[in-house]
């Protein structure tokens, strides 16, 4: 007979989206450029030169789309509103494009499933950008303005707002690392953006509170657990501090501390002063008050860990099989010494260890040290794997034998049980993603979804993940090993 582990009665079980990477009709009903619709059109940037101008065609499909989220029993959708399609050129309200998100959500609330609307996956538009994107302050502004808009047209049907997602990819991977849109290699640059984020999503926080006292507000960062390679070595220590100072503290530090962290502050003076002086200059009196307004709900995107030290591994880790073909700057500015090392875990083909137990330690931390004191919720808001996937047919039906994914997702899904059985309030996890999609600088070579995309013919196919997280949550337990 074999044993199970029930979820909570309240946890919810969803799987997540973003608008570039699905919705397509670029160009249609009145939506402009983003930053990565330019992006896309760097020589080099994306691999294959691709990008998301049909991408899974949703703005047509959405429907359907909504129908298998049903059938996979998915009790909440995170999805993304694309500012170019609302405000096109950060302007004036696109009725048209309001129209589609109002229907989508239509479309949820008739399938029973909960809206979870995140503002901004990083699709700024490009004539922002044009005016110094989020290196300037005036973008914050203008994201506050574009947030009360989606309000006023779906706040009677959402009850769940995420400002922004994973503000370390839109700053330090984006205006820093050249690797994602607008492309910049500026540590001044990163750490301006990374500030503006935040300043907007505090701005909006406190702005939507005072319309509405009763709605859910939260912010959702990628995160990650840095270990040293030898915990008794000071290099290898100092590394794993950097890491984790860069990656996490940076963003969680100002949103429930109100300050942003000494050391790595000082670390980044030490790479480049004349960047932290004009970082200073851009934080005036009030902003991390502003940035700290509390919130409901934090999300947290988990896909690995770091295994880091302060010399070179004799051998270096695996890459993943698709790098981007445009070169990368340095996404930790702080980056003298720091070196990445193998623990021996399988990847994906990403090239990313598979570390479910990470994901328990990093919610307990993240719980004890910012959420619970505050009474701040947690939900695991991505966690995905890419995989090589293949479409076969087994009498006469179209399947995705992805075992590697299915056992991706249910390692993850009992890892959160561990930390939620620790105490740990973890509320939710969403899948990344629902569909295979433009995965950004690697556009259409990397596959995450638990349903298949033929980008050819728009034909889905539920994988074998889809069907097993479908059981899941039917049963709303996990099963573990037969009894003994």
């Amino acid at each position: 007979m074999s044993q199970s582990r029930s979820f909570p009665e309240r946890f919810l079980f969803g799987a997540a989206t973003a608008a570039y990477q699905i919705e397509g009709a670029a160009f249609e009903d009145g939506r402009t450029a983003s930053i990565w619709d330019a992006f896309s059109r760097v020589p080099d940037a994306v691999i294959n030169g691709d990008n998301g101008d049909v991408a899974c065609d949703h703005y047509h499909r959405y429907a359907g789309d909504v129908q298998l989220m049903k059938e996979l029993g998915l009790q909440t959708y995170r999805f993304s509103t694309s500012w170019s399609r609302v405000r096109p050129d950060g302007g004036a309200l696109n009725p048209k494009g309001v129209d589609f998100y109002k229907r989508l959500v239509d479309e949820l609330l008739d399938a029973g499933i909960l809206p979870w609307l995140t503002l901004y996956h990083w699709d700024l538009p490009q004539a922002l950008q044009e005016k110094g994107g989020w290196t300037v302050r005036e973008t914050s502004e203008r994201f506050t303005e574009y947030a009360l808009d989606m309000h006023d047209a779906l706040g009677d049907r959402v009850d769940v707002w995420t400002t922004l997602n994973e503000p370390w990819c839109s700053s330090f991977l984006s205006y820093t690392a050249g690797a994602h849109a607008p492309g910049h290699y500026s540590q001044a640059e990163g750490m301006l953006a990374a500030h503006h984020l935040l300043l907007g999503h505090g701005q909006t926080v406190r702005e939507l509170r005072a319309r509405d006292s009763s709605v859910n507000l939260g912010l959702t960062l990628n995160l990650t657990v840095a270990d040293a390679v030898d915990p008794a070595n000071p290099a290898d220590l100092d590394a794993a501090r950097r890491i984790d100072g860069q990656f996490n503290r940076w963003f969680l530090d100002p949103v429930f501390r109100g300050q942003y962290p000494a050391d790595i502050i000082k670390d980044f003076r030490d790479t480049d002063a004349e960047a932290v002086a004009r970082w200073q200059d851009a934080v005036q009196p009030g902003d991390l008050d502003i940035i700290s307004t509390p919130i409901d709900s934090l999300g947290v995107n988990y896909y690995h860990g770091e295994l880091v030290g302060g010399t070179p591994p004799e051998v270096d880790p695996p890459a993943g099989d698709a790098p981007t073909p445009r070169p990368i700057g340095k996404p930790f500015p702080a980056h003298e010494n720091l070196y990445w090392h193998d623990r021996g875990l399988s990847r994906t083909n990403m090239g990313w260890e598979v570390q479910p137990e990470g994901l328990t330690r990093l919610l307990e931390r993240v719980s004890e040290e910012y959420a619970a004191p505050v009474g701040t919720a947690l939900y695991v808001t991505e966690n995905g794997a890419s995989y090589d996937d293949e479409v076969v047919t087994d009498d006469g039906e179209k399947r995705v034998h992805d075992t590697e994914r299915v056992e991706f997702v249910e390692a993850h899904l009992a890892a959160v049980l561990d930390a939620v059985e620790k105490g740990v309030d973890v509320r939710g996890y969403f899948y990344w993603s629902l569909l295979d999609n433009f995965e950004w600088a690697w556009g259409y070579a990397k596959r995450f979804g638990i349903v298949a995309v033929d980008y050819q013919t728009q034909e889905r196919t539920i994988k074998d993940s889809g069907r097993q997280y479908a059981r899941i949550i039917a049963e709303r337990a996990l099963a573990t090993e037969p009894a003994v």
